[in-house]
């Protein structure tokens, strides 16, 4: 069976920055195949992540939903045929659903999902589930893990408000609130893999108090007969222990039958639901053309406009520099990051978002 991992996330989240973070510490020694779908005419990520020795499958026909059924399949297939690698790791398109792309590798034979994972950026948490539920909220509702981005920039407030939200509609999954750099990705690998939550840990703390009281019980020197109220107790006790197991055998088959309604409710195409491309448009271009970083960063700051350019979801690209370097940027709405890097081919840039205006962000980076 190959292990496969899948990395969901909104535009922008930092899917990427955590996979790169889990290759370099965390699948140490594990041969990984790492197939990306993102949404846009041209793939950026891609680049960085061959240096890492990582064969890469990048599909930019369509977004993920509506190629699931067929290219997917035939890919991910291929993709282990060719590669027999112990491990692939899915970076699904950023608006695709999850419970989608957990179907469609279930549908391949030879697979077996280990960790189902959610990047969310607790900053935006609150704002992308009012406008973009729909998709938001399945990311959200079938990830094992839920692992928040950028935690060590916001209030404690804020914070508390995007995990009360995520609960609301996954109340039982584990969420990873501590700022990454502050995690190994050994770490974080353990607990996608093997999530621990404070429910679990409870139940684990109650069973070993359980077992102490059992255990000095059975160590008292009064004998079976004996009529002692503590004896008595004791019998009483065990009894309880009968009830308990009946109630717990109980509960596991109503945990089972849970289970089968999840995959059946997963199976369900539902007909009517929005694909992302009737949502979701994206703008990706070539261009020679250099830049300043001022060039860019006004721009980025630009592209908060709604009114004239659209909902920018999220903006990335790799730019040649008027001095000889190559700028590398990425924005989501509000905040943006740039800064030098490696050079590539040619300047690159995508932009995503909900009716985003073309003709208008070509004219912004002068295009």
């Amino acid at each position: 069976m190959t292990k496969v991992d899948i990395f969901s996330g909104f535009l922008g989240a930092g899917k990427t920055t955590l996979i790169k973070k889990l290759i370099a510490d965390g699948y140490n020694g594990q041969k990984l195949v790492l197939i990306e779908n993102e949404f846009g005419q041209i793939g950026i990520d891609g680049g960085f992540l061959k240096e890492s020795g990582i064969n890469i499958t990048e599909m930019n026909s369509g977004c993920i939903c509506c190629s699931l059924v067929g290219d997917f399949g035939t890919a991910l297939k291929d993709v282990i045929d060719q590669f027999d690698p112990d491990r692939i790791l899915i970076e699904p398109s950023g608006v695709g659903k999850l419970s989608d792309v957990v179907a469609a590798v279930k549908r391949v034979e030879g697979t077996d999902i280990c960790g189902t994972v959610t990047v969310i950026d607790a900053s935006k948490c609150r704002i992308y589930l009012k406008n973009f539920k729909e998709f938001y909220e399945n990311q959200i509702k079938y990830a094992g893990t839920i692992i928040l981005s950028r935690t060590g920039n916001i209030s404690q407030e804020k914070l508390d408000q995007a995990i009360a939200l995520i609960r609301e509609i996954n109340d039982h999954s584990q969420i990873i609130t501590t700022p990454w750099d502050d995690l190994s990705g050994v770490q974080i690998l353990k607990a996608i893999e093997e999530p621990l939550t404070a429910a679990d840990m409870a139940a684990a703390l109650l069973e070993a108090e359980q077992h102490e009281l059992e255990h000095s019980h059975h160590h008292h020197e009064h004998g079976e007969d004996c009529e002692c109220e503590e004896c008595k107790h004791h019998h009483h006790h065990d009894d309880d222990d009968d009830d308990d197991e009946d109630e717990h055998e109980h509960h596991h088959h109503h945990h089972d039958h849970d289970d089968d309604d999840h995959d059946e409710h997963e199976h369900h195409h539902h007909h009517h639901d929005h694909h992302a491309d009737e949502v979701f448009d994206s703008i990706g271009f070539e261009t020679s053309k250099r830049f300043t970083k001022d060039q860019i960063e006004n721009a980025l700051k630009a592209l908060d406009d709604t009114e004239k350019y659209g909902m920018i979801l999220r903006s990335k690209g790799i730019v040649a520099g008027e001095d000889g370097s190559w700028i590398h940027f990425d924005f989501v709405p509000e905040e943006a990051e740039v800064r030098t890097g490696a050079s590539d081919v040619t300047g690159k840039i995508v932009v995503i978002g909900s009716g985003v205006k073309k003709d208008a962000v070509k004219e912004l980076f002068g295009i």
